[in-house]
């Protein structure tokens, strides 16, 4: 039995799956890394994890690496988010299209955006977020949560930013785009 499926593959590069839970009188119990079963699914090895906190409407993105570029599976530990996924790569034909997805620590989906996309989210009530990377930290770059160019809808207008996220560089100043 495979613990893991993908529901959907919405852009190339991005993978929604759905983990399995068995629920009993106690809770539950969900396998969150099988390395047979990921490799199964195309994924690759991954090297590094880590763990973001944020508090009710956080906006933390949108980042991409580079030097080396980076691929992260995203799980939702604890809360909900509107996770966002951006094509940046210039010579894709869906670059700056974008995927969203509302996930629920409570649903067991992992999003998987392999490089070559920024990442970033919206926290609903305070959320625990976890990012497996299939490399090692590269540069780290960004653009605008809120370009005009990539309009993603995000569910509020004001939200609490880091300041490289408030003054992150447009598509335009990144890719010289009108």
């Amino acid at each position: 039995m495979a613990l893991f499926e993908i529901q959907s593959e919405p852009l190339d590069g991005i993978k929604v799956i759905k983990s399995t839970t068995f629920p009993d009188s106690r809770g539950s119990f969900t396998v969150t890394f099988l390395q047979n079963e990921f490799t199964s699914l195309g994924l690759p090895t991954f090297v590094r994890q880590m763990r973001t906190r944020s508090k009710d409407g956080v906006i933390r993105g949108l980042h991409f690496q580079s030097a080396p570029a980076m691929g992260k599976l995203i799980e939702v530990v604890a809360g909900s988010v509107l996770l966002i996924s951006v094509d940046v790569r210039p010579e894709s034909p869906t670059f700056l299209q974008h995927h969203a997805i509302n996930v629920d620590a409570e649903d067991g989906i992992l999003v998987w955006a392999s490089a070559g996309f920024a990442r970033g989210y919206f926290t609903r009530g305070e959320a625990v977020v976890q990012y497996s990377t299939d490399a090692y930290v590269g540069d780290e770059m960004a653009v605008r949560w809120n370009d005009p160019r990539i309009n993603i809808d995000w569910p509020t207008g004001s939200p609490i930013l880091s300041e490289k996220d408030r003054f992150a560089p447009t598509a335009e100043e990144l890719w010289g785009i009108k």
